[in-house]
């Protein structure tokens, strides 16, 4: 995934893939405008925002403003209902929900305003984000089975041994020598999964995308959208991709203050005494990210695995280098 899309499945993006797993046809397109219409009432021609292999997005004109239809393929077919549900028990924090259809997997969203990415990623922005994401994954831990249930990529940490084994014999773009560090940390990892439950932090929802075009701002309002990378796993997994961004993006070395401050904001709700847990989450974290990736390149056809592994190279890379981490 070009880097400009920043992860995988932001609403509105630049760059990105040309095959379409959604691929309407005539009919289909016509059947999900339709249902449009039964919710809103465009003023325009509904228009498509972008094709991806994991989404089509269209963009409905409003008498005021825009909404934006979603249809989702097979891999994150569970993106519409887990997001209704959140916004019913969440509706300061996720855009507004006008429609889904859980069977064909479909979206519609009232515009949340602007990703913060058009500002630059502020870490200022990010201090009164963390808190909105912490509140959320700490009472949505009562819904983990219902999540689960219906579709949600179930990433919990008694389940990550077993997935490095399946991720170590699947296709990697790699170093031989990469790939054997892997191997050869194998048991290790098992070790961190199992220091990691001892912890014992409730396991709920983690959005595994949470970048600068995934968070809206709105005048004071915050919103995190875009749950189709979500998995159920350890709460703390979800600043990998954060942290990722800040350092990229941003720059910002990883001694930087901005670290500190960012991991306190987070864990406040949670209470107190957690930044060691926290430490070794984002450490085991950073290989769960992979594997969610790992399940999404499943998911596309092979011509598209070229340009992902362009960049699920990187996402494996910053997990080699928790290999010798001890």
């Amino acid at each position: 995934m070009p880097v400009a899309a920043v992860g995988c499945h932001a609403f509105c993006i630049t760059g990105g893939m040309s095959v379409r797993l959604t691929d309407f046809g005539d009919v289909g397109r016509a059947a999900a405008e339709d249902w449009i219409r039964a919710h809103v009432d465009p003023v325009g021609a509904i228009e498509t925002a972008h094709d991806r292999p994991w989404a089509t997005v269209l963009r409905v004109p409003l008498a005021v403003g825009v909404a934006w239809f979603k249809a989702c393929a097979p891999v994150q077919a569970f993106e519409p209902r887990l997001t209704a549900e959140l916004f019913a028990r969440w509706p300061d924090r996720l855009p507004g929900v006008l429609g889904h259809d859980e069977e064909r997997a479909w979206l519609l969203l009232a515009d949340a305003g602007t990703p913060i990415r058009v500002f630059g990623n502020p870490p200022e922005t990010w201090l009164a984000v963390m808190p909105l994401c912490s509140e959320l994954q700490s009472s949505e831990a009562a819904h983990t089975h219902e999540h689960l249930a219906h579709g949600v990529p179930d990433l919990r940490v008694s389940t990550l041994p077993a997935r490095y084994e399946r991720f170590l014999n699947g296709e990697l773009p790699l170093e031989q020598d990469e790939i054997r560090r892997l191997h050869e940390f194998a048991p290790r990892f098992t070790e961190l999964c199992a220091e990691l439950a001892a912890h014992d932090v409730p396991e709920t929802i983690q959005h595994d995308d949470l970048h600068h075009a995934n968070v809206y701002s709105d005048g004071n309002q915050l919103r995190l959208l875009d749950w189709g990378d979500s998995s159920v796993g350890h709460p703390f997994f979800s600043l990998v991709v954060t942290f990722r961004f800040l350092e990229e993006i941003n720059k910002l070395l990883p001694s930087d203050p901005w670290f500190g401050r960012l991991r306190d904001a987070y864990l406040e709700p949670w209470g107190s005494g957690y930044e060691e847990t926290f430490a070794l989450a984002m450490r085991v974290g950073k290989f769960a990210h992979a594997f969610a990736w790992a399940r999404q390149r499943a998911a596309l056809p092979p011509e598209e695995h070229p340009r992902f592994d362009e960049w699920y190279r990187v996402v494996i890379l910053r997990a080699v280098a928790e290999v010798g981490g001890d």
